[in-house]
């Protein structure tokens, strides 16, 4: 019999934001604000490869959510026909015995032949390798394969990843029922609208540890007017806190961008 996995309080409250914000995605823009947002706060990586079955088990959708841009050759790579990454990963999860299944350490890593996914994903720049999927379902299953940690995954993002399961299988489920494909999203495309130079300068300070109180003596600002700012942050990056507005604007190198 495996060990309980307890939750610390922390890890309480990201699943907790995490799966209120599951419910709030209905289109392509949500989705991909969850899973390089709330999402990335128990489970922390770079690429996610969707994967959509019909009724009889067949591949009908590849969908790889990241948080830049895919040149054309790592697509191929990816998702291309029955030769991609992404269809032999398929035929992986044929057996859902085998899920959730990670590429190294613990006694779950389901077998070893996710060893040469892992050289695969390592060629592409992407290191070690989660997987899950929902199994068998007469209305078609999902997984979802979350490469490019970095470190080594553990039995616990494992464990993360089967609570956290059904909520990315019915959030892609609506992002397809609107007809919408993830494919290589810009920036443009998945934040509200571009941040002003004011708030990418409070997200700077934001990134130092600056509280409230500090960045409103740095800037001249009243602690109040500095929260107002952070509000408006959050709205346009899809998130609900400083921590997840700072993992979301580093994941799209927003700080690093020239003014």
């Amino acid at each position: 019999m495996e060990a309980a996995v307890i939750l610390s309080l922390r890890e309480q409250e990201y699943l907790l934001g995490a799966i209120e914000a599951a419910v709030r995605v209905r289109d392509l823009r949500q989705f991909f604000l969850w899973t390089q947002g709330q999402l990335q706060a128990l489970l922390p990586h770079q690429l996610m490869l969707c994967l959509q079955f019909d009724g009889s088990g067949r591949l009908t959708r590849v969908e790889p959510v990241h948080g830049g841009r895919l040149d054309a050759v790592t697509l191929r790579l990816l998702t291309d026909g029955d030769h991609g990454l992404a269809a032999r990963l398929a035929a992986h999860c044929g057996d859902s015995e085998r899920l959730p299944a990670i590429s190294a350490g613990g006694r779950r890593t389901g077998d070893a032949s996710l060893g040469r996914f892992r050289r695969e994903l390592q060629q592409l720049g992407f290191d070690h390798l989660v997987l899950h999927g929902s199994g068998a379902l007469a209305g078609g299953a999902t997984a979802f394969a979350l490469c490019g940690w970095p470190s080594a995954p553990t039995t616990r993002h494992a464990y993360f990843m089967t609570l956290l399961l059904p909520h990315l299988h019915l959030a892609l489920l609506r992002v397809s029922a609107a007809g919408q494909s993830l494919l290589t999203p810009s920036v443009a495309a998945v934040i509200a609208r571009p941040l002003s130079l004011r708030e990418l300068e409070i997200l700077g300070w934001v990134r130092e540890g600056k509280s409230n109180f500090e960045m409103g003596l740095i800037l001249g600002l009243s602690p109040l007017t500095v929260k107002n700012h952070l509000q408006r942050i959050y709205r346009a990056l899809g998130v609900s806190n400083r921590t997840h507005a700072l993992a979301r604007c580093l994941s799209l190198q927003l700080l690093d961008a020239p003014s």
